[in-house]
């Protein structure tokens, strides 16, 4: 469920960006200036991101793209489902792909499980994937560009969310 791809990455740094330019157009260039993504790749997203309506888009030398509503009313998992599609529900075992651009690949959902009639893990797997979920779709663009007080307080990720506003690379 949860194999988070460099697609969905990018399009996370590209709505963060966004964040702090409300009302402003955003280049595609200015984005992978700043964070050095590849451009070809961060286009489509964008373009991707625009169809499912959390982008507005420009063309014209001043063009680029904007967020559409209000950072704290658009949510991570909003953002993840325009880019990778709703989470699968289906079999708990992980993939045979490479988990290296994964956060959660234990999470992942397989191609189909011979113990699933029997499985004792299959439903307490279900549940994870759905608070994983349920925390994505509780979490705001605000959220991961700034956390605040109330929504450290207030989501569950909050403190997880802060700490890593205070990271170094």
């Amino acid at each position: 469920m949860l194999q988070l791809t460099k697609r969905t990455e990018y399009g996370l740094i590209a709505l963060v960006h966004m964040v702090d330019r409300p009302g402003v157009f955003v280049s595609a260039r200015e984005i992978c200036d700043t964070y050095k993504v590849p451009r070809r790749l961060l286009a489509e997203v964008l373009k991707t991101l625009s169809k499912a309506g959390l982008l507005a888009s420009h063309r014209g030398a001043t063009g680029g793209y904007m967020l559409v509503r209000e950072p704290e009313l658009t949510s991570v998992a909003q953002a993840v489902s325009a880019l990778e599609g709703n989470p699968a529900s289906s079999s708990c075992s992980p993939s045979p792909v490479d988990d290296s651009n994964s956060l959660f690949p234990i999470l992942d959902s397989g191609s189909g499980c011979d113990m699933s009639p029997t499985c004792p893990i299959k439903t307490p797997i279900q549940r994870l994937r759905d608070g994983i979920w349920s925390l994505l779709q509780q979490t705001s663009l605000r959220d991961l560009a700034a956390p605040t007080a109330a929504a450290v307080n207030a989501n569950p990720l909050g403190e997880l969310l802060q700490s890593a506003q205070t990271l170094t690379y």
